[in-house]
């Protein structure tokens, strides 16, 4: 299990730094503990802090504009969030909500603005991770949009597997708990269509479901379904 200096080291937000200012980002950033389904901040709330993961499970979510809530993305211990706080006045663009028990390190803007000042390779970094998020939110936007049920769910299921998926006997195993309304909610769909859907996905022999858990038994299938190329 790697330090809190090191896994502070390997965040998007904090490459390139050397290790004096890792040192110092250590020791300026606050831990906090947060229960299961505990919102960390609301959408369009001002930005109070910049975060970091430092254990357990989190997701970001956002409403759509018929008022459902979607899911942006699920973060594991290492990625940052709240980014937008190195900008001042700025307001969280999403809601951040534990999925399990879960700690994060936080910096207040004052120690985020010094930190740029003194290392601006932070800001740049900033920057880019704010744009991928951006981009990353526009292309899920697009799938709602234009792709059908079955491709956005495999998409989401492969993505996942790439963010959190350890190989494991049988398969990929998504190492987070995944309930079936978290599925709905990243796909844009009803828990009555992801059900239905995973249900047909199991017999077929790509997917075995358990409690929150989902196991690729066949990520080229999930593959073909999400491109949809022909079977």
């Amino acid at each position: 299990m790697p330090s809190d200096l090191e896994l502070i080291g390997t965040c998007a937000l904090f490459r390139g730094l050397p290790p004096a200012a890792i040192a110092e980002l250590g020791a300026a950033a606050a831990v906090e503990r947060f229960e299961k389904k505990v919102l960390l901040f609301h959408e369009g709330e001002p930005a109070r802090a910049l975060w970091m993961l430092r254990a357990g499970r989190l997701k970001l979510t956002k409403l759509g504009g018929n008022g459902q809530e979607i899911v942006v993305r699920f973060l594991i211990p290492g990625d940052p969030f709240g980014a937008i706080a190195i900008l001042a006045g700025a307001r969280y663009p999403v809601s951040a909500e534990a999925v399990e028990a879960c700690e994060a390190f936080s910096w207040t803007p004052a120690d985020v603005a010094a930190l740029v000042e003194r290392y601006p390779a932070i800001g740049m970094n900033s920057a880019r991770v704010m744009s991928e998020r951006m981009q990353e939110l526009q292309e899920r936007y697009r799938e709602l949009a234009t792709e059908r049920v079955a491709q956005r769910v495999a998409r989401a299921i492969l993505r996942l597997a790439r963010q959190t998926g350890r190989r494991v006997e049988g398969g990929v195993l998504l190492d987070l708990p995944l309930s079936r309304q978290d599925l709905a909610e990243l796909t844009g769909t009803t828990l009555f269509t992801i059900s239905r859907t995973l249900s047909e996905w199991e017999q077929q022999g790509l997917v075995e479901l358990g409690r929150e858990r989902v196991l690729i038994k066949s990520p080229h299938g999930l593959v073909t379904i999400a491109e949809d190329l022909p079977s």
